[in-house]
């Protein structure tokens, strides 16, 4: 499969050794531009990782053509996984310093900057049914965050991938929002330890593509 990954001013967390974990996995990624590209590129699946949307709120709202296309996209069934920094971008608004601005609007929720760390440190996650990416329901997951934001006004109906046992996760008891085909965590995982996840995501998203094609040859590719 092929994956459009978020790689800007904005967004560009991501472990080196992970990025290359996607290869190993089989599949090819292509950078995109959050804040200057009019478009995602054509792909099988999308990741956007952690960084400072806050501090680009502007111009990120300002690039009206890809917040629209990446919402559609997202509502025909595009799986995606967001880190942080992706989550509060796939969200409706993002409010800091008396001044709110329109993201992507992707995730029933809005999110509100602060002058502390809301959530820092190491974390423990416990793998919920509501998981999208299959079957590993209990699994314990090790993972860090580092955040200044909370969600606020959540739809209430919304399912969670993870249990948090140690850490802030989006309310101190969850974190890992799933919606549609989208995962989008604050806690950052390490494809490390045991913990496989691009392996997980790029399976996922094979399986999307062949669901979608009804081709065997979609989940080889």
């Amino acid at each position: 499969p092929e994956g459009a990954v978020a790689r800007d001013r904005a967004f560009g967390f991501y472990y080196a050794d992970d990025v290359d974990a996607f290869r190993e996995a089989g599949a090819e990624l292509v950078a995109f531009d959050a804040l200057a590209d009019a478009d995602i590129p054509e792909a099988d699946g999308v990741l956007i990782g952690g960084g400072f949307p806050e501090v680009l709120c502007a111009e990120l709202e300002a690039n009206r053509t890809l917040r629209d296309s990446l919402r559609r996209r997202i509502a025909s069934g595009l799986p995606v996984y967001a880190e942080c920094g992706g989550l509060m971008y796939l969200a409706r608004t993002i409010s800091w310093r008396g001044r709110t601005w329109e993201m992507v609007g992707a995730l029933p929720a809005d999110v509100v900057m602060h002058a502390k760390p809301v959530g820092k440190g190491y974390v423990r996650l416990a793998e919920t049914a509501a998981h999208p990416w299959g079957s590993g329901e209990g699994a314990i997951v090790h993972a860090h965050e580092f955040h200044y934001s909370t969600l606020a006004n959540a739809d209430p109906a919304l399912a969670y991938a993870w249990r948090v046992e140690r850490g802030e996760g989006t309310d101190g008891r969850r974190d890992g929002i799933v919606h549609r085909n989208v995962l989008a965590q604050y806690a950052h995982q390490r494809n490390a330890g045991g913990n496989d996840w691009v392996r997980r995501f790029v399976g996922h998203v094979a399986r999307t593509k062949a669901a979608r094609f009804g081709t065997a040859a979609a989940v080889a590719s």
